[in-house]
C-alpha cells in the first residue's frame, strides 16, 4: 500500500513542485530589460578604460 502511493503520489508532487519552481523563477520583462542596460553600461565603461589605457 505505501509502495503504490508513493510511486503515485511521488511524481505528481515532484511535478507540481516543479511547475511552481519554473513560474516563479521568470523574471518580468522591465527586470530583463534593466539587466541588458546595465550589461551595456558596463561594457561601454570597460571598452573606454581598455582604450584610455592603450589596451
Amino acid at each position: 500500500m505505501e509502495w503504490s502511493l508513493m510511486t503515485i503520489v511521488g511524481p505528481i508532487l515532484f511535478a507540481v513542485v516543479l511547475l511552481w519552481a519554473m513560474t516563479h523563477n521568470r523574471r518580468s520583462r522591465a527586470e530583463k530589460q534593466r539587466t541588458e542596460e546595465a550589461t551595456r553600461q558596463r561594457r561601454a565603461e570597460e571598452d573606454a578604460d581598455q582604450k584610455a589605457r592603450g589596451v
